[in-house]
């Protein structure tokens, strides 16, 4: 048995002799709130259905009612528990082991009728009880009962529970509306130590179990020290209350006093006749800028309307700084402020011939583009597109347009670009919202007619947050960026009169439409006499001005040079051999530094090892004689052309074909096109000896037989070193073609040639690209003879002539011709 029944053992018997009569049995009203506990009056509140003809009559003869508190876990029908926030006393059917036993027996005060059909009935808690038998549920909660008195045991430790508990209630008087005067005087006249406790308890928020626990509670020590720990987590939960709310009151004061203060201060500057404040300047400013500006009237209307926004918005809140910033982006942009345009077309040669060795035909496309603008400056044509390898002079050709043209330069790039609010803004919803780049630039260079260079378009990337390009789309159409809308400024903006020029490094990575608004200039890498030319005239006197030099302390010699750019700066542009020409500076300027007597540093061929480390490259030369099956083909890559040897094998097999060397997709496709293509050559040779045969003009084409027999009985294993370097295009079809050829007649190919040329599956042979720089890399590697397609002859015409010297070309249609060029010795019959 617990320790609370022997409680209610002991009290049973003394409850006996009480003075006060109790009914014989009780009715049960369950509640859901804090219980009333002996000696509080309060009000419960019972609906029209629940304050049933039954309980009035009972109230009436007895003026009693037990109040017992609703369990915390109640289930549904289901089995489930119940949330406390969705017990509805008026809608669920309570049932006695719905609620706790031990409740508070309570004498009724009053009953007062309200408006809506409830009763307010006014009770007064008398004493603890306990329901001990259940007589009846419906229509009332009937049971028999034992009431208790509180077991107190008065000495020194109750006097000092009584006194703690005294202190704290003093402590929360201070910060909780609850412990008013009324309260402190209530507590100083409690008629007992267990009414004091009970009156604390009723006053703090207790949770269904917590309540019931101190209601059970009879030993009025223990009962306090329950409420001990109750009053302090309500002091601390009090605490934390009071710091939030003074923390809000500050900054609520602090807004209020700023507010007050700035009113006065215009009140005593309108006393003083003195300059308006900050906000005023700000308005006025904008308005005398925005008569000024000659804004379109479409965007005059939108900015003054913020204008009236912000004379109404108070400068200390969040949206005035927002929409001041958007007025001041309006007034900076130049609506209507152009640069004039002067075209001299000799300024603009010289310009262009001062500035970049060779490119003729870019320089050529840029004249003719700049005439058409000297006779009819209105004209919005196409924009232009710099296509090119790295380092070959794509973004000054754009700084020298914008010289020739009179007008300013703004470049940004677009790399790695993914959100679409970069080009056309961010509205102004968002946090930190900037108009896009395009606006950004036109306030930067205070002009509406800049030439505006949008760097690397071939690598705009897309994500969640929008695809670049498309903005871009309506940026570079003629039709549509008269009306460009950008989503900060959400009015439209002219950019017609923009001269935009893009440039990249592949246009194949560029959208479709994107790419058929804008014509295309290809930029061809450089020839070694060019980078030698350039780095003459222009790189090795900027960089000896950079490093504090002159002539007297570094001279590189031509061979020098030619070897630097063959071994170590083989790329198309001249980025590279300007940072090993660099470097050689710097140990020309630590040789002046530190040696004693002045030496000239002139490095020769030989040192370049020594001072810029191994040869990046490695240069393949044609070799005099090649094994059957071994082909010299031209290759173009991003560091300009060269030559490559494809190799082929016999092993033991039936038939099969093996690649490597890390060929691409469409390079594969090309490999088998070409095995395919041999054996129906050589299957087309078979048959065409054996009708020969029949009308008895020759013999059986026997050579033919022996190299299709090869290849069946034969695994072909192809191999394009190096291994490490990826490779794709399908430039090598024929050279692939001829070695397996080579491989299957068992007969070398003619020395001293090269061959380029795609390869189609009926043996045609189609145009391919990178002409000029094959035949740069085929003359440099000693190749004499080169095999190219028809259709590519007319390419040939941008070879400057000295590097066609001494090199035969053979245009070639079919593979047949192929065959005659490179096998000549070779009896096909």
């Amino acid at each position: 048995m617990s320790d609370i029944e022997n409680e209610y053992q002991v009290q049973i018997k003394a409850n006996q002799e009480t003075d006060i009569k109790f009914p014989e049995e009780v009715v049960i009203i369950p509640i859901m709130n804090s219980p009333i506990f002996p000696g509080m009056i309060a009000p419960i509140i019972l609906s029209e259905d629940k304050f049933t003809p039954e309980l009035d009559d009972y109230l009436m003869k007895t003026g009693f009612v037990a109040l017992n508190l609703v369990k915390s876990d109640l289930k549904d029908e289901h089995g489930d528990f119940v949330p406390e926030e969705e017990i509805d006393l008026d809608q669920r059917e309570i049932k006695p082991h719905d609620i706790y036993k031990v409740g508070v027996l309570c004498k009724v005060v009053k009953k007062l009728k309200l408006p809506d059909g409830s009763v307010n009935v006014l009770v007064h808690g008398v004493k603890r009880y306990r329901a001990s038998n259940y007589i009846e549920e419906k229509p009332l909660m009937k049971a028999d009962f034992e009431v208790f008195d509180d077991i107190l045991e008065t000495d020194e430790e109750l006097d000092a529970y009584t006194r703690s508990v005294i202190n704290q209630v003093k402590k929360l008087s201070e910060i909780n509306p609850y412990f008013n005067e009324e309260m402190k005087l209530a507590m100083l006249n409690s008629p007992s130590p267990g009414s004091l406790a009970d009156l604390v308890a009723f006053a703090i928020s207790l949770d269904i179990p917590e309540a019931q626990d101190f209601l059970e509670t009879l030993v009025v020590k223990k009962r306090f020290a329950k409420l001990l720990v109750y009053l302090r987590r309500e002091k601390d939960v009090a605490d934390i209350q009071k710091k939030i709310s003074d923390e809000v009151n500050d900054k609520v004061n602090k807004y209020q006093r700023e507010y007050f203060l700035r009113e006065q201060l215009k009140v005593i500057r309108s006393e003083l006749g003195m300059d308006d404040d900050e906000k005023s300047r700000d308005i006025n400013r904008i308005a005398e800028q925005l008569d000024e500006i000659g804004m379109p009237e479409e965007a005059l209307k939108a900015a003054k309307e913020e204008l009236e926004r912000l004379e109404v918005i108070p400068d200390s809140s969040p949206e005035y700084n927002v929409t001041r910033t958007y007025l001041n982006w309006m007034v900076d942009l130049p609506w209507a402020n152009s640069t004039p345009e002067k075209i001299d077309m000799d300024t603009a040669r010289k310009i262009l011939e001062k500035d970049h060795y060779g490119l003729e035909k870019a320089k050529e496309r840029i004249l003719e583009f700049l005439a058409v603008r000297k006779l009819r400056p209105e004209y919005d044509g196409t924009i232009l597109c710099l296509s090119g390898p790295p380092g070959v002079g794509k973004t000054s050709l754009g700084k020298s347009i914008a010289e020739s043209l009179g007008r300013k330069f703004y470049r940004f790039s677009l790399g790695g670009m993914r959100d679409e609010a970069e080009i056309k803004g961010h509205r102004r919803t968002y946090v930190g919202a900037m108009p896009g780049r395009i606006i950004q630039a036109l306030k930067r260079v205070e002009v509406n007619n800049p030439v505006i260079m949008l760097d690397e378009i071939d690598k705009l990337g897309s994500s969640f947050q929008g695809d670049p390009a498309s903005a871009l789309l309506e940026v570079l159409d003629p039709e549509q960026n008269r009306t460009f809308i950008d989503h900060y400024l959400d009015v439209p903006f002219d950019l017609s009169k923009v001269l935009f020029i893009s440039t990249a490094n592949y246009i194949g990575n560029i959208p479709e439409p994107l790419l058929d608004r804008m014509e295309v200039i290809e930029l061809s890498g450089y020839t070694i006499e060019e980078k030698v030319s350039i780095a003459t005239k222009w790189v090795i006197p900027k960089l000896l001005k950079k490093h504090g030099l002159t002539k007297d302390d570094f001279v590189i010699p031509v061979a020098t040079l030619k070897k630097l750019i063959g071994d170590y700066a083989r790329e198309p542009g001249v980025r590279m051999m300007e940072q090993y020409v660099a470097k050689l500076c710097r140990k020309a300027a630590l040789l002046k530094v530190t040696s004693r007597r002045k030496k000239k540093f002139t490095p020769k061929p030989n040192d370049l090892e020594e001072h810029l480390g191994p040869a990046r490259f490695q240069t393949e030369l044609a070799q005099k004689s090649l094994d059957p099956g071994v082909v010299t083909g031209l290759a173009w890559t991003s560091y300009g052309g060269q030559i490559l040897f494809i190799e082929t094998i016999p092993l033991k097999g039936n038939g099969t074909f093996k690649l490597t060397g890390q060929m691409g997709s469409v390079m594969n496709e090309s490999a088998n096109i070409a095995y395919s293509y041999v054996k129906s050559l050589l299957e087309a040779e078979i048959e065409r000896g054996k009708k020969k045969l029949n009308s008895k003009q020759t013999t059986l084409n026997q050579p033919a037989e022996e190299a299709l027999d090869f290849l069946s009985k034969h695994e072909v294993h192809l191999h394009l070193p190096a291994g490490a370097t990826p490779k794709d295009g399908p430039s090598a079809g024929i050279t692939m073609a001829l070695a397996l050829y080579s491989l299957a007649a068992r007969h070398k190919i003619k020395p001293g040639l090269a061959m380029t040329g795609e390869l189609s599956l009926t043996g045609k042979v189609l145009p391919v690209g990178g002409i000029k720089e094959k035949v740069l890399a085929a003359k440099r590697a000693g190749v004499r003879e080169i095999i190219l397609p028809k259709e590519n002859e007319k390419d040939l015409k941008e070879v400057p002539e000295r590097h066609r010297k001494g090199l035969k070309f053979y245009p070639v249609e079919h593979f047949d011709e192929v065959l005659k060029i490179a096998m000549p010795k070779w009896k096909r019959r």
